[in-house]
């Protein structure tokens, strides 16, 4: 036992190794390597350092944590149930079972007290970056003298595959060059892997690399004084400009007589007898799950102290609401995710003949359209805010000095920016959008897919949507990833068709409160189709509507259905069949999505399953659209990738003309009779 540890420390520091050690065994899943090493460097944190209220996980002025390195989730499960969060023993015994609050790996809005949502390594660093960047933006637009009511910390435990994976480079470069001195990574050193001795496979200069990316670095070489950790955090506390990393050397699996510090300690459960000698080393004369009271009580003083904390920040805010009304009011707002009144109300419209537009410029407009009525909305770019624009107008940029500004120059983090968009949205209190072209979206996938999984209402602005992009080639003219996006579960994904369209797709997202949305815009210019400054409104939140019937109130014997640009491809080929006797109806469908949530009347009203002649027309793989033009009708997609040339030849040569659209409908109604 360390001379800085005392006995009820120690006590309360085995009972976490010794509950998670229990959980695995019960489940005979899990990783206990992880929650023996580092639990007292959690401990030290949670009952000491962290500024967090068990009885009220949501107060807004707590501490965030977030462990990265989710597969230690027995620990982080641990010190929920003891130190009052409502996550009972049962569940406990019932870890990684089906239905248990307590899965494999921490999942936000599952688990009370779990605040981010991880496993995938190298996500929580980046979140945490956006809980900083969300405290330092919040505290520099509302503090005031005498009046910090955002004023907290952002805490994460990572292990070295965090750090072996891109995205925790990224994050950690952009925290460095913004300066956030209120964000602190402890980094459980024990130098194994999955697969053996880190050394195999890394071998970086920790402390080199983060103080080269401006960071604070220190260094704990017993992972068990947890009085010299506690020393670290309260100087990493005192670091006002700088991040900090505090590097804490451990043993994975410690305590455990044959496994410590082997990587067998990692991925699976100690087994029957090693639990038992293991216990047998900590000294541990209790059943499984059972928590000595000594311990007990230690750990339950946290909820008392945070309930205390609470009450404190409670009585400034009711005094700041007094001293700043205007101010205060805005910022529960923010807090509570409430939109303004008449937020949507002054929205532009566009009528037929006006000036063609590219949905990335409407996008823009609709962005600085919001921005003015919704104080929540900041975000920004990949290095590409000219060509998203994305840029919020008379505005500033959120930088090192000035955290108010709403403008985010992510640089070329694709990665980093969307799980950083995660963090902020998962703070509160902001609304975050990020951009970059949409064949990019492939780097922050893994990031989107926590958006849908977490139900954050994050944005991503794609733009260069299609092989109209032209000279810049296959490298850059997405195929795949509509679709692609598509298949993630809870993520919507709209195509708008012109500008209209693409102010009500936004209208729709910054409505929601546990939906990301995915906007795939076209870098070319788009006329403005007549009827969608009418129908768009409802039309765009249907998913799907009947843009153009044919004229005289002729039945129709063949729907052409199309998103995004090629809608305006649709309207054209309409006018020709007309011309040549085949009565068409157009369908704009800018989401599959939300067109699958409406009631199945709605759906045959605008797709009837007794018109079988169906033309869809999107350039992407066409994979998905079989389900809407059944087996007697045709896409016209893209099976390749593109080419380089003008975009308006590529279009040609890749059959996206209206010609060809007229051919193959015709082809298919001749194909019904």
């Amino acid at each position: 036992m360390s001379m800085k540890q005392s006995t009820s420390q120690r006590l309360a520091v085995d009972t976490l190794r010794v509950l998670s050690i229990d959980m695995i065994e019960r489940a005979n899943s899990g990783h206990p390597g992880m929650p023996m090493g580092a639990a007292p460097m959690a401990f030290e944190l949670w009952v000491n350092q962290m500024k967090h209220n068990p009885g009220n996980p949501k107060w807004f002025n707590r501490d965030r944590f977030i462990l990265s390195a989710g597969h230690g989730s027995a620990l982080l499960y641990s010190l929920l149930h003891l130190t009052g969060y409502d996550l009972s023993l049962d569940e406990l015994k019932r870890f990684r079972q089906w239905g248990s609050k307590t899965p494999g790996h921490p999942e936000y809005g599952h688990t009370p007290g779990v605040e981010a949502t991880t496993g995938p390594l190298g996500q929580g660093i980046a979140m945490a970056v956006g809980m900083a960047m969300a405290e330092a933006h919040l505290a520099d637009r509302f503090n005031r003298e005498n009046f910090a009511v955002i004023d907290h910390y952002t805490y994460a435990i990572c292990g070295d595959g965090d750090l072996m994976e891109g995205i925790s480079a990224e994050a950690v470069s952009l925290a460095g060059h913004l300066g956030l001195g209120k964000l602190i990574v402890l980094y459980d050193s024990n130098d194994i892997s999955l697969d053996g001795e880190l050394s195999q496979a890394f071998g970086e200069d920790i402390r080199g690399r983060f103080e080269a990316c401006g960071w604070q670095y220190l260094r704990v070489d017993d992972g068990t004084d947890i009085q010299t950790i506690g020393e670290a955090i309260q100087q990493a506390k005192a670091s006002v400009s700088l991040p900090t990393l505090i590097e804490v050397k451990t043993v994975i699996g410690y305590g455990s007589p044959n496994k410590a510090g082997k990587s067998s300690a990692h991925g699976s459960p100690l087994g029957a007898e090693e639990m038992r000698l293991t216990k047998q080393q900590y000294g541990w004369n209790f059943g499984m799950f059972e928590i000595p009271e000594e311990a007990k009580k230690l750990f339950l003083q946290v909820k008392a102290a945070g309930a205390n904390q609470e009450a404190e920040w409670n009585q400034l805010f009711s005094q700041y609401r007094e001293a700043y009304p205007e101010l205060s009011k805005q910022l529960e707002q923010m807090i509570n995710g409430e939109l303004p009144d008449s937020w949507d109300a002054s929205l532009p419209v566009y009528q037929t003949g006006s000036s063609d537009m590219a949905t990335r410029d409407a996008s823009g407009i609709a962005l600085n359209s919001f921005a003015s009525v919704l104080p929540s909305l900041i975000g920004g770019s990949a290095d590409l805010a000219s060509s998203n624009n994305t840029v919020l107008g008379g505005f500033d940029r959120l930088e090192k000095g000035n955290y108010s500004g709403r403008n985010i120059a992510f640089g070329v983090r694709e990665h980093a920016m969307g799980a950083i968009l995660n963090g902020l949205s998962l703070h509160g209190g902001i609304r975050p959008y990020g951009g970059t072209f949409l064949v990019f979206s492939d780097y922050l996938r893994p990031a989107i897919r926590l958006s849908a999984l977490m139900k954050q209402p994050v944005i991503y602005v794609f733009t260069h949507d299609s092989i109209a992009v032209g000279e810049d080639g296959p490298t850059h003219e997405p195929i795949e990833h509509l679709p692609s996006l598509r298949l993630i579960p809870g993520l919507c994904v709209f195509r708008p068709a012109d500008a209209n369209e693409t102010i009500q797709a936004y209208r729709w997202a910054l409505g929601q409160k546990e939906v990301p949305t995915a906007m795939v815009l076209s870098r070319q210019k788009l006329p403005v189709l007549p009827g969608t400054s009418k129908l768009a409104a409802d039309g765009v939140a249907r998913g799907a509507y009947i843009l153009k019937e044919p004229e005289k109130g002729e039945k129709p014997a063949l729907i052409l259905i199309a998103s995004g640009s090629e809608v305006s491809l649709a309207m054209a080929a309409q006018h020709i069949l007309r011309e040549q006797g085949v009565a068409a109806r157009v369908v704009s469908m800018p989401s599959w999505e939300l067109f699958e949530q409406q009631p199945q009347a709605y759906k045959e009203s605008v797709l009837p399953s007794g018109i079988k002649a169906r033309v869809a027309v999107e350039m992407a793989n066409p994979m998905g659209w079989e389900r809407y033009v059944g087996d007697h009708g045709t896409v016209i997609g893209i099976n390749s990738f593109g080419a380089s040339g003008k975009g308006s030849l590529l279009m040609e040569k890749f059959g996206f003309t209206v010609d060809h659209v007229v051919t193959a409908a015709k082809r298919i109604v001749a194909s019904q009779r």
